[in-house]
């Protein structure tokens, strides 16, 4: 990205997305950052923050839309995502339905609002997870989120096709097994480091290399 991008983050609040937002301001980006409740962390980043949206609900999309206006993003990272761990013999179905909606249904939703807001050249990011690969499940478990995930990748990849003649690029990344809320702090990366691997992947994205599945470390990964 040249100087002065204006990036879009979602689940924004604390994370991988607060780590983002922080990331991107150190650098000198104007960040819109949007989530459901801000925290005193991104406050503290002097990020643009739309709260009050709920990726899930057609009010928060609405929401989203008349804050955001006519404002031109660079780069979109939908990042927003929730994990519910059920295995075969406590399955919620209530929890796998609630983890399609977040991570796979939700994004769906906030890159159509933000269709009129990317321009040519801008970029799309979409922060997925290895364990929505099919391939590279060899523990099983995770219902729900396997699945939405799965679903999230089948969209990138239908986005990346779709808005290439627009002149936008999509990635979908996996940002590693990062040590946040969302995992307990069990993780193997820090969320500031994986936050840069992600930025470093999204610099080099380009419509040539729009639609891959790739790891934050630049690995391929199977779909």
């Amino acid at each position: 990205m040249g100087s002065m991008a204006t990036v879009l983050v979602t689940g924004a609040n604390r994370g991988i997305g607060l780590a983002l937002c922080q990331l991107l301001r150190q650098r000198g980006d104007e960040v819109v950052a949007v989530c459901r409740r801000s925290s005193p962390e991104l406050d503290a980043t002097g990020a643009r923050v739309i709260a009050e949206v709920d990726v899930t609900t057609g009010h928060g999309a609405v929401t989203l839309a008349k804050a955001l206006g006519t404002t031109r993003l660079d780069l979109a990272i939908l990042n927003a995502g929730i994990l519910r761990e059920s295995g075969l013999d406590d399955l919620d179905l209530g929890d796998v339905r609630e983890q399609l909606e977040v991570n796979a249904v939700g994004p769906l939703r906030i890159a159509q609002t933000l269709l009129p807001n990317l321009g040519r050249g801008a970029k799309l990011a979409l922060i997925t997870s290895r364990m929505g690969s099919i391939a590279d499940n060899g523990s099983g478990g995770a219902y729900g989120y396997r699945m939405s995930k799965a679903a999230l990748n089948a969209a990138g990849v239908s986005l990346a096709i779709d808005l290439r003649p627009r002149g936008v690029a999509v990635a979908i990344l996996h940002p590693g097994y990062v040590r946040t809320d969302m995992t307990g702090h069990g993780g193997n990366v820090e969320a500031r480091e994986a936050a840069g691997m992600l930025l470093a992947r999204i610099d080099e994205l380009t419509l040539e290399t729009t639609g891959r599945f790739l790891h934050a470390n630049g690995q391929t990964l199977p779909w």
